[in-house]
């Protein structure tokens, strides 16, 4: 795994937590400022998501099993457009909420992550 992006995927995780966070403080809903950091993070977990494929398609091996890994994976590039989707739906405070709870989800995704590959 590339550590640093690693870490700027789970900074920009938590940059977005934060950020939605405040606006479900401030009694807002998800605005389109919110889907285009979204965007942004779910980028990078894409980005996460190649380099990992390709490193397994290189011959190189997680220490926890290739299995758990790709789950991983797939799973961190899901979060944050789950919880997209879901704060369209709930065009309230929640929405924000689960948008911010979607971004802690992904930095602590990033974490097992790189402990899964052996860091």
């Amino acid at each position: 795994m590339l550590v640093a992006l690693t870490v700027t995927t789970a900074v920009a995780a938590l940059l977005l937590a934060a950020w939605c966070g405040w606006a479900a403080y401030r009694d807002q809903s998800t605005k389109d400022r919110h889907f285009i950091g979204m965007a942004v993070v779910s980028v990078l977990a894409l980005a996460q998501l190649v380099v990992g494929i390709v490193q397994l398609a290189r011959g190189e091996k997680p220490e926890q099993g290739t299995t758990i890994f790709v789950s991983y994976l797939l799973g961190a590039f899901v979060c944050v457009p789950v919880t997209g989707f879901m704060s369209l739906a709930e065009r309230t405070r929640w929405g924000s909420v689960t948008v911010a709870a979607g971004g802690v989800v992904l930095a602590v995704l990033q974490v097992r992550l790189y402990d899964i590959w052996g860091g």
